[in-house]
């Protein structure tokens, strides 16, 4: 049998909870004008729901590789990703998002400069709700650690593998499924662009995620979601010694700009981010850099 080339790109697409959204996300992949490229599925469900998706995307063309997690981990799914992927550079698309045509045609015209290690790509929804501009540019240390930098979720990322073994992958103790419940991508980028990782924002490449809030969830489970995203917010303050200006905006600002603004509701929520952002500074402080998961088992069905 012929051995296949290395792809150029591998997509690690990480997945829990989701059937159908992934099979959006595969088959906007592959609609994809440049098919240099594998996808790795990192399935943490505990049945095989996504099996008909795998099986229909390998028909249409697709390189899948599916991996089986048995703990819901996003972090560490995406970094058991990362070491089975085989591409230069390696991206995150989340399962319920999608690709336009040409992003992976995009992301290559991006990184033709050997001196990126890495881009950021528009996330189209986020933007549009934003009503601001998409400006490209460098991601500057200085204003990351101020939480000034510009946007770059984690599902806009498009780095080169050769940069993972010199700054790491993400911490599996941040993020969707962990106590610290968010930060996961701004730990890792401030972590690269402290160690001189040269990475920059292209709007070119777009992304899309629905970007709204959740529908039906009351007072008291938004404020639950709150607190422990704002739990990997305080892990970020204590983890990268943010400054303590920095660190006391981000605690009374959260409650305080709503309240003023004569907004009873977002004011509770920004106390319960605040609240969470407290907890998660205390505890990385006093025990959080002890609290590793205990590794799940990755294997191939």
């Amino acid at each position: 049998m012929k051995r296949q080339t290395p792809p150029w790109l591998s997509l690690v697409l990480a997945t829990y909870g989701r059937c159908d959204d992934v099979g959006r996300m595969l088959a906007s992949l592959a609609g994809q004008t440049d098919p240099d490229f594998e996808v790795i599925v990192v399935d943490q469900n505990p049945d095989d729901r996504l099996q008909p998706h795998i099986t229909r995307g390998r028909h249409q063309g697709l390189r899948i590789r599916h991996l089986r997690l048995r703990e819901a981990n996003l972090s560490a799914a995406r970094n058991v990703g990362i070491e089975a992927a085989q591409g230069e550079v390696i991206g995150f698309p989340d399962d319920d998002g999608w690709y336009e045509p040409d992003t992976v045609a995009c992301v290559r015209q991006a990184l033709t400069d050997p001196q990126r290690d890495g881009i950021a790509g528009q996330w189209v929804e986020q933007r549009a709700a934003s009503g601001q501009p998409a400006p490209a540019g460098p991601l500057q240390a200085a204003a990351w650690r101020r939480f000034k930098g510009r946007h770059a979720s984690s599902i806009t990322l498009f780095l080169h593998r050769r940069a993972f073994a010199r700054w790491g992958n993400f911490d599996p103790r941040l993020g969707v499924g962990r106590w610290y419940g968010a930060g996961e991508e701004v730990d890792l980028l401030m972590r690269w662009l402290a160690g001189g990782a040269r990475l920059e924002h292209v709007p070119q490449v777009r992304v899309h995620h629905p970007y709204a809030p959740r529908r039906g969830l009351g007072l008291v489970a938004q404020g639950g979601a709150l607190r422990r995203r704002g739990r990997g917010v305080g892990a970020l303050y204590a983890k990268h010694h943010m400054g303590f200006w920095v660190v006391l905006r981000g605690l009374v600002g959260q409650g305080l700009r709503p309240m003023l603004a004569g907004r009873p509701r977002a004011a509770v929520l920004g106390l319960c981010s605040a609240w969470g952002s407290l907890e998660g500074l205390l505890r990385w402080h006093g025990t959080g850099q002890n609290h590793a998961p205990a590794g799940s088992l990755a294997h191939e069905p």
